[in-house]
């Protein structure tokens, strides 16, 4: 099967913005795929027991997105722009109901033989990042999005630099400026 044309899937987000429906429709499959490597990209930095798999990642961003109201799609760097950052809050909401039932103490207790089989648990470090972020966010909202794109949705510099529409230098500059900047707050 060949790859649909950046082109092509702007043509069918704007038809989407419209109010046609039918473009959403034909817009998933060409999509899919790309949406589902980003969230194997996703699953793959989370821990081995994870309750959540790519296409259950992939499932509840696609909720989200198609909800989204006076959203303004750009192209296709844009459109999975916003995805990864829709799947990076459905790990977070994740994480933060594991989190909560724990703190209730509804989920079960391990022996010690069972602790030391899991993989290190990374919901504290999801979390961490998570409110690094909305910080960063606060005082710099292109960085963060720099990140976003970057990290989490596997954008190029010259794919960020057009969904931002700032040159590739500054995307460049602003990235090694926000690790630099999330790595020192990760470590507080």
């Amino acid at each position: 099967m060949l790859q649909p044309s950046p082109t092509q899937i702007t043509h069918l987000l704007v038809k989407w913005r419209s109010g046609d429906q039918a473009a959403l429709d034909q817009l998933m499959p060409l999509v899919y795929d790309g949406l589902h490597q980003l969230a194997d990209r996703y699953m793959r930095r989370e821990r081995r027991d994870h309750t959540l798999q790519a296409t259950a990642l992939l499932h509840e961003a696609y909720l989200r997105l198609v909800g989204l109201e006076n959203i303004q799609w750009q192209d296709r760097a844009h459109f999975f722009a916003v995805a990864s950052r829709m799947m990076r809050r459905v790990l977070v909401d994740h994480a933060r109901r594991r989190r909560a039932r724990q703190s209730e103490g509804r989920l079960p207790t391990l022996s010690l033989d069972d602790v030391a089989t899991l993989s290190q648990a990374q919901e504290p470090e999801l979390l961490a990042l998570d409110d690094a972020l909305k910080s960063l966010e606060s005082l710099d909202p292109r960085k963060c999005q720099i990140v976003e794109f970057k990290f989490f949705g596997g954008l190029t510099t010259e794919e960020s630099a057009e969904v931002l529409r700032v040159s590739q230098t500054t995307v460049e500059r602003d990235w090694r400026w926000a690790r630099a900047w999330l790595f020192r707050e990760m470590k507080k």
